[in-house]
Parts: structure tokens; C-alpha cells; sequence
């Protein structure tokens, strides 16, 4: 029986190549294909810093260390979200704040924010949730308004746009993440990208302990050898055959992005008109790059077991992080959002990536057309 993943990397032989081309010159790490690499991305989403790093939960760790996250301060992000998204500000020592997701595109609601915030507000941090921006033009209000920080976790992201302009160029800061089933993969890695050169100066320094031998920042100079810890930083660092690898799949990006929304528009043909189904919307002035396409179903076990055992490796994304036994036992127990509980519930994420064929994805619908069918019967 076919086994077709929910995402898979696509790698070729030029991609193989490149890395090798790595392997075998004088740089394996901290070398030029990280400045190549974080030049490709600033260009394509026409930022102009990047910050290449380990993988998306440093670069969200970076971002809110970035930010000035520190104790005390409170961030608001969406429930529906891979825990990470708030993991990072705890790491900085605040305290994440879920704000309720919208029913329609399931991204974080700006009304919610506005509720939400208080005098220990820093931040806002938005997910763009299965490769769709949120509300950034309303949300940058806010912000404005209340002299906050806005954060994207665009880790479903690369290769969207809002409102004809690159997601990666919008906020204050953006990351992404290049884990294999995202738009490119590096295997593992990630990148920050922003405008600010006092916040790139400080990301720069948070990827590697601390420390610098930039001779402008130093406090003193003993010599050639000499440098200094400024912060206390992370070894974050990404090495370069990662980056190559990143390089070489970033010239197919658009291609990448390309098929995957030409795949979404057979899914949403096929499934638009079937009983009991909700398929995903596209908001307007919106241009998802689709790392995710998720359906809502009654009765999800019940189909999510069923095609599993099809060999269709359909996912749920995403459990309300505030369920989580850890949020549970530190303060969240009476966190509930009640648009992504009810999202939530009935969330089915079916297979999407490039090198998924049209057989494949029709053999998809067939199945679950006749789970939902007999359900629904």
C-alpha cells in the first residue's frame, strides 16, 4: 500500500550537488554560504537584513530576545499554533497571552488583541496560519497605537504576500522556518528577517554566545585575537552546508509555491460542494503560499483513522497551545478561546507539498470523500 506523507521535502540532484560543493571546500560552518544564503532570502522577500539560525524556534527565540522580551512583559499570539510560537517568549522570561483566532481564516483576530492587551504588553506576535498573512494592516494599528512590537511567525509563510508586498518585509520582525515539510528545507534552519539595523545587530549577536570581535562594539582591544561576550547569546549558529542546500532551494521557491497552490485549487474544486465539509478560505488582498491544507470535518477521529490506515498521513494542526499539560500546570487553566476550540476540534490537515502528484492527490479526495460521505450517511 502507498504511504503519501501530509509534507515531504523535495530535494534534487542539483540540491545534492551544492551541498557537496560544500563538503568538500575549506568551510563547513560560520563560512560564505550563510551570507549568501541570508542575502537570497532579504532579496526575495525585500527585507534588508537576514539572519540565518539553528532552526524557526531559535529564530522566534531570537526575535523575542530581539524585542526585549524580558520578565514581567506579556505577548500576545494565537492559540492555534505549534507550542513554539510560545514557548519563545517564555524563554525570555514573559508571559505568552492567547488572543482568539477568526472562524473565517483562523488567523489571530485583531479584536481579540485589543482586548487582550494591558500595561505589560511588549509584543504581538502573529502566525500566518497554514501560509496565509493575518491582518497585518490592522494589527500594525494597534501596535502603532499602543507603541508595541509586532513579531510574524511566517513559518508557513515564505513566498506569501499581503497586499502586493512580501511577507518578510511588514513587521518589525519576521522568522521562518526551514524544517523539510516548509516551503524550502535546510533540514533544519531558520531565518529573521527585519528592517531595523539595531535589532539585526543584536540578532547577530544572540546567534553566537554573546559574542563579537566587532571592533566598533568592543569595550576595549587587546590585540588581533581579542573578543569580547556583550549579551548573553545562544550557539545558534547555522553551518554552511545547510546553507548551501537553502541556496540551491530557494531558485525554486517559486516554483515550490506554485505547485503547491496549483494543488489547493484542485482540492477546493473537488471538495468545495461535499456535505460536511468546510474547506479553507483565501482572504482578500491575500496571496497564501500554502504550507498546509486543512479541512474541518464532523467526527474527526473517526475520519483521521480511517485514512491513516489508506495510507494517507493526514495531520491536525494545530492543538490549542494553551491545552498543553505544561501551559495547564503554570497559570492556563482557565485559557479558552472559543473560535479555536471549536476550530480545533474538527481540524484535518490532508497532504500538500510539491512532489505530491495528481494521482496521488485524487486517490486523497477519493478517500476522503467517501469517509465524509458515509459519515454524513
Amino acid at each position: 500500500m502507498m504511504y503519501i506523507p501530509y509534507g515531504r521535502q523535495t530535494v534534487d540532484e542539483e540540491d545534492i550537488q551544492a551541498v557537496v560543493e560544500v563538503l568538500r571546500s575549506d568551510y563547513l560552518t560560520t563560512g560564505p554560504a550563510i551570507v549568501e544564503f541570508e542575502q537570497k532570502v532579504a532579496e526575495q522577500v525585500g527585507a534588508k537584513y537576514a539572519v540565518a539560525i539553528a532552526n524557526g524556534t531559535a529564530a522566534l527565540h531570537a526575535a523575542c530576545f530581539a524585542a526585549g522580551i524580558q520578565q514581567g512583559d506579556e505577548v500576545i499570539t494565537t492559540p492555534i499554533t505549534f507550542a513554539a510560537s510560545a514557548n519563545c517568549v517564555l524563554y525570555c522570561g514573559g508571559t505568552p497571552v492567547f488572543a482568539d483566532v477568526k472562524k473565517d481564516t483562523y488567523n489571530i483576530d485583531p479584536e481579540d488583541i485589543r482586548r487582550k492587551i494591558t500595561d505589560k504588553t511588549k509584543a504581538i506576535l502573529v502566525v500566518h496560519f497554514t501560509g496565509q498573512p493575518c491582518e497585518l494592516d490592522e494589527i500594525h494599528s494597534i501596535a502603532k497605537e499602543h507603541h508595541l512590537m509586532v513579531i510574524e511567525d511566517a513559518a508557513h509563510a515564505l513566498g506569501a504576500d499581503y497586499k502586493g508586498k512580501m511577507v518578510g518585509s511588514l513587521s518589525d520582525l519576521t522568522t521562518f522556518s526551514f524544517h523539510p515539510v516548509k516551503h524550502i528545507t535546510t533540514g533544519e534552519g531558520g531565518m529573521i528577517t527585519t528592517d531595523d539595523e539595531a535589532l539585526y545587530k543584536k540578532l547577530i549577536l544572540f546567534r553566537s554566545h554573546g559574542i563579537t570581535r566587532d571592533e566598533t562594539l568592543l569595550q576595549s582591544n587587546e590585540g588581533p585575537w581579542y573578543y569580547e561576550q556583550l549579551e548573553l547569546g545562544y550557539n545558534y549558529r547555522i553551518t554552511d552546508i545547510q546553507c548551501a542546500l537553502g541556496i540551491s532551494q530557494m531558485n525554486k521557491l517559486e516554483r515550490f509555491v506554485d505547485r503547491r497552490r496549483a494543488l489547493v485549487m484542485r482540492y477546493q474544486e473537488a471538495l468545495k460542494d461535499i456535505a460536511g465539509i468546510v474547506t479553507p478560505i483565501e482572504a482578500e488582498g491575500c496571496h497564501s503560499s500554502w504550507h498546509l491544507y486543512v479541512i474541518r470535518v464532523e467526527k474527526r477521529r473517526e475520519i483521521f483513522e480511517t485514512l491513516r490506515a489508506l495510507g494517507i498521513g493526514v495531520n491536525v494542526h494545530y492543538i490549542p497551545v494553551y491545552r498543553h499539560p505544561y501551559y495547564q500546570n503554570h497559570g492556563y487553566q482557565s485559557v479558552v478561546c472559543p473560535n479555536a476550540e471549536q476550530i480545533y476540534e474538527g481540524l484535518i490537515s490532508l497532504p500538500l507539498f510539491p512532489g505530491l502528484t495528481d494521482e496521488q492527490q485524487d486517490y486523497v479526495i477519493e478517500q476522503v470523500k467517501k469517509c465524509v460521505e458515509r459519515q454524513e450517511g
